[in-house]
């Protein structure tokens, strides 16, 4: 169960979730552009993909976080 959590910490942790989104948006239209090159590195595309599902689960787990629990 999540612990309610203060208004200054709520707006921390929806501030990093912005920051997180736009680094992932980032890093895909890096990708994307990498992945046009005739000769794409293949090994700096696969750490990209793999930084790109590490700031998607950041992401998730922080707005979890923001989810207020539910009674059951």
């Amino acid at each position: 169960m999540n612990q309610p959590l203060d208004p200054a910490e709520l707006a921390r942790l929806a501030r990093r979730v912005a920051e997180l989104r736009q680094e992932h948006r980032a890093l895909d239209e890096a990708i994307a552009r990498l992945q046009e090159g005739i000769q794409a590195d293949e090994l700096v595309l696969k750490r990209m993909k793999k930084h790109k599902l590490r700031l998607k689960d950041q992401i998730a787990w922080i707005e979890n976080l923001l989810i207020p629990d539910e009674p059951a």
